[in-house]
């Protein structure tokens, strides 16, 4: 039977406050319980059998979720790049409705409600992961994993990563859709069913054990977050020498709290010093003059400028009174961004490309920081991530894979101003350490800055726009959680299913005439 036009339309409305609402999921507010309802939505707006609409369906709930969430691209860089970024972000799940939409064509599928919750799911994990890796290195941003920072369902990070978790939330939305179905057809015990699995989804993450205690003895740790000048404003020397001034004055601040010796370690942010030391005697001396008053090392986020052209962003660890004695670059530059693809091209929609004149080359080697620890007799590898690639599930497990006790979080949120940018990833740290079991520290030039447990919970934050320093003791741990060993693999299985899935649901519909297929879910 055809669908009227008004049930059509519908099915916009229904797709719109679907995506907000999943928006509102995320920081801030952080409504982590409604990223389940805007995934009902959603499933419950890709009624039709027609992939076009449901590609319109699902457009228009990508351009209500991540258009407000996303809103910190428009302070950084304007409103062209960030509209961009938002319709290219949404016509993923454009790509999403229209491959469900072929894949519930698939006999097996239209027919029955449990294949249609698991083609579901692998659909939707498996169009993250592919809008995470392209074009250009993916832009992970927005994964609904990345909203259950303060759900019991984030317990499931430990378990499977990111594309168990996202897939759960998915499934708590389907299963929330097809109560709402069977309530309206008054089938009781379907209505029951859909609610008794949807049930046990969280109560499995309650039961999924999240271990805290150190393992290879503790790291005192001091972190400065140093403040800028204004914000969004880091270009001019002047500037550069105030931000690396101000974090020299932080960690001496430091020693209001403790005496010379007493830290093992102490943090900088991404961009700490502008002016790289390694080259500017007067930088350096600065540098290694307060390393030597608090008497500890110190993990200084700079920048280097090699002589064949373009830049790193780097972390250099700093040993007083010997200077730089390891180092991490960035391996993920932000393109459009950091570095600038097809400028010629993209010129044309935007002047501000050239406000990136010198692009960020790619590091090479793994975020692993060996610090010798006078006091724990050994190398401690500090495990070291900058700014977004906090976001990227396997830079982050290759920090743990090769070694890292603890987990660092690098970044500059100073170009976002007072947007939620800082708060979303801030959400992200805390699911990485749940991830992998280990203490994680985000240190940013002007918040917001957290010490993080490893089972996610929050013990110190500073303020955006402030200057201030936190000091933790850290449980160094080893063990790997079963999401590290499993690698990648869950994000492949999901992959190779969401293609079989589709490519079956093609098969059927070649196979059923269109006459015979329903419009809605089974």
């Amino acid at each position: 039977m055809p669908v009227p036009p008004s049930a059509r339309w519908l099915t916009l409305v229904l797709a719109a406050a679907g995506g907000l609402i999943t928006r509102l999921a995320f920081p801030d507010p952080g409504l982590s319980l409604l990223a389940p309802v805007g995934m009902a939505l959603l499933y419950l707006a890709l009624r039709r059998d027609s992939a076009a609409w449901n590609a319109l369906v699902g457009l228009v709930w990508g351009l209500t979720c991540f258009g407000p969430m996303i809103t910190w691209a428009n302070d950084a860089v304007g409103p062209v790049p960030w509209l961009a970024l938002t319709v290219f972000e949404a016509g993923y799940v454009a790509l999403f409705g229209a491959a469900w939409a072929w894949a519930r064509r698939g006999h097996a599928v239209w027919r029955s409600g449990a294949w249609q919750l698991a083609a579901f799911v692998v659909l939707w994990v498996g169009v993250e992961e592919l809008r995470s890796a392209w074009p250009f290195g993916g832009f992970p941003w927005g994964r609904l994993a990345f909203s259950q920072a303060d759900s019991s369902l984030s317990a499931y990070m430990w378990l499977g990563g990111t594309p168990l978790l996202s897939g759960v939330v998915a499934a708590l939305g389907v299963l929330l859709g097809r109560a709402v179905l069977a309530a309206g057809q008054v089938a009781l015990g379907r209505t029951v069913g859909a609610l008794a699995a949807g049930g046990a989804l969280v109560v499995g993450s309650l039961l999924i054990p999240l271990d805290t205690v150190a393992q290879q003895g503790t790291l005192r740790v001091g972190a400065v977050q140093g403040n800028v000048p204004e914000p969004g404003k880091l270009d001019a020397f002047g500037e550069r020498r105030q931000v690396l001034d101000n974090h020299v004055a932080g960690t001496r601040a430091l020693l209001e709290d403790v005496q010379p010796g007493d830290l093992d370690l102490v943090l900088w942010p991404e961009n700490g010093t502008d002016i790289d030391p390694q080259v500017d005697a007067e930088a350096a001396g600065l540098i290694d003059g307060v390393a030597q008053e608090v008497g500890a090392p110190l993990l200084v986020g700079t920048v280097e400028y090699p002589d064949s052209g373009g830049r790193y962003n780097t972390a250099l660890l700093w040993q007083p009174g010997e200077g730089p004695v390891a180092r991490y670059s960035k391996q993920r530059p932000a393109p459009f961004a950091e570095y600038i693809p097809l400028r010629s091209f993209v010129r044309h929609f935007s002047d501000a490309v050239d406000l990136v004149s010198r692009d960020m080359l790619p590091g090479t080697e793994p975020g692993v920081i060996p610090l010798e620890s006078p006091r724990l007799g050994r190398t401690v590898v500090v495990g070291d991530v900058i700014c977004f690639e906090v976001a990227y599930d396997a830079i982050v497990r290759e920090a743990v894979t090769e070694g890292g006790e603890l987990l660092v979080v690098q970044t500059n949120n100073a170009s976002f101003g007072w947007s939620d940018e800082s708060t979303q990833q801030l959400a992200m740290s805390r699911l990485r350490a749940i991830e992998h079991g280990r203490a994680t520290v985000q240190i940013s030039t002007v918040g917001v800055s957290a010490v993080i447990e490893p089972n996610g919970v929050v013990t110190q934050r500073t303020e955006l726009f402030t200057d201030a320093q936190m000091i933790a003791n850290l449980p160094l741990r080893d063990s790997l959680t079963p999401a590290t060993r499993a690698g990648d693999r869950p994000a492949l299985v999901a992959d190779v299913l969401a293609v079989w899935v589709v490519l079956a649901g093609m098969v059927g519909a070649a196979r059923l005439p269109r006459a015979e297929r329903p419009d809605g879910p089974a």
